[in-house]
């Protein structure tokens, strides 16, 4: 990835949280840590599961909300910007004109026009995006992950409601986000946090539409066999009952743990029929876009059919900040991201309805926060904004062709029912049956509420 300089106002933020600051791979398959004693009926309790499985597209540097699902076409053009807003499937709704096959399907989704916080870096900010909780260290890109993150929901799912099958309950794609101009470089969130490696998940790097690609969690190492691991699995589980009572070789166990799970995914054909993509039509990958994004989306589709609880899909690698468009903002929406985003959206809406999975899966698709109303007129460019923005949730139990919130006439504040991404990782939970308000222990036997959320109660089904 070409270096960046700091944005301008990622780099006010670093100067005046200095002294807050200073105070204050891959991922793992399925990590190391020892097992929690925790309240899982608590956190599961009654409620009923709307969503059986959940596909979270992240995406990382922050959609502009003026230039996607709120657009305000009688703002000044120094506002406005350059896109056209277009008529959708639903009555008086209308999104950019660039978003032309997303405006068909508006009719099953429902997209959110007041999420709002006060946090504009780019690290912290992404936590509470996917983990329901705000991180450890607020307004902070200099702040990398720590034991001390809230797990990311995969995480959580893969803690509540564990697998026997061999698959993971959390599987995330094609890398763990992270920001080049950013000093804590990786962002919190991304893994177990406190409640310990063993619930990280499977991270699949790399470019899936790279025709020789394929799943590394799932490949030997060149000089070892299958027979070879089979022979070091025996002994594993040998010495595992001879040390099972011996509390001060935990993390030998844990370690024993990971191994025989890494060994049943690797012997399993149902794992790798599920992590492989050729098995997909030609004409399928096509309608999901021959990029790293449209193929991860279908992989999330194949994972999820199998079986898998939570597949995160992180925007990837580009080489150019991602949807983080300080500059040159609308070429690069309308040429580089919004097409492969609209298709595979689009596509995956399609595909799950015509698979009878849409009423049972919830779609997320959210930046950590949005763009500067205002565009800067050297370079075309708009800043961080972390106090208005849009996202979208679809499927599950959610309302179908619903606006919930509203913003100010330049979608710079919400006007109307302003939520938080806590609310909105609150609402997923809910979805799947899972009682955001609950409380887990982490390694030390230390309560945790789940998330700090709350439902957003307009938009879920009764």
């Amino acid at each position: 990835m070409r270096s960046s300089p700091y944005c301008t106002d990622f780099h006010r933020v670093l100067q005046s949280n200095r002294r807050q600051v200073l105070q204050a791979g891959a991922l793992s398959l399925l990590g190391l840590g020892p097992t929690l004693r925790t309240a899982r009926s608590q956190a599961s309790s009654d409620l009923p599961i709307r969503a059986k499985r959940c596909i979270f597209i992240f995406m990382w540097g922050g959609p502009s909300q003026l230039d996607t699902f709120d657009l305000k076409p009688d703002a000044p053009a120094e506002i406005r910007g350059e896109f056209r807003p277009i008529s959708t499937a639903v009555p008086g709704l209308q999104i950019c004109e660039h978003f032309s096959k997303l405006a068909k399907l508006t009719d099953r989704l429902t997209i959110l026009r007041s999420l709002a916080h006060d946090d504009p870096a780019h690290l912290s900010s992404g936590h509470a995006t996917l983990t329901g909780n705000l991180a450890p260290v607020l307004k902070s890109d200099a702040d990398p992950p720590s034991e001390k993150d809230s797990p990311h929901l995969g995480s959580l799912l893969t803690k509540l409601r564990p697998k026997a099958d061999g698959l993971p309950s959390f599987v995330a794609m094609p890398w763990k986000a992270l920001h080049p101009a950013a000093p804590g470089g990786e962002a919190p969130g991304q893994h177990g946090g406190w409640l310990g490696p063993t619930y990280d998940g499977v991270l699949l790097k790399g470019d899936l539409n790279h025709p020789e690609w394929k799943p590394q969690a799932l490949s030997l190492p060149a000089d070892v066999t299958l027979e070879r691991l089979e022979s070091r699995t025996q002994l594993l589980k040998a010495i595992e009952a001879q040390h099972r009572s011996m509390r001060r070789l935990a993390e030998t166990g844990a370690l024993n743990e990971q191994q025989l799970q890494a060994f049943e995914m690797l012997s399993s054909p149902k794992v790798r029929q599920a992590f492989d993509l050729n098995q997909e039509s030609a004409q399928t990958r096509d309608r999901y876009g021959r990029n790293i994004h449209g193929q991860c989306v279908l992989m999330a589709r194949r994972l999820i059919e199998h079986g898998v609880s939570l597949v995160s899909v992180n925007w990837h690698n580009d080489g150019q900040n991602f949807w983080d468009t300080h500059g040159n903002n609308f070429n690069r929406l309308k040429n580089d991201l919004i097409p492969p985003a609209d298709m595979a959206l689009s596509a995956l809406i399609e595909d799950l309805e015509a698979r009878g999975m849409l009423d049972d899966t919830i779609i997320a698709w959210v930046g950590e926060f949005g763009r500067k109303p205002q565009i800067t007129p050297q370079n075309a460019g708009r800043e961080h904004w972390p106090y208005c923005y849009s996202g979208i949730l679809a499927g599950g139990g959610i309302a179908k062709g619903a606006v919930y919130g509203q913003s100010d006439r330049h979608a710079a504040y919400p006007s109307l029912n302003p939520v938080s991404p806590q609310d909105f990782a609150a609402t997923i939970l809910h979805q799947m049956g899972i009682d955001s308000s609950a409380m887990l222990l982490d390694r030390e036997n230390r309560p945790h509420r789940i998330s700090t959320g709350k439902v957003i109660t307009d938009i879920v089904a009764t």
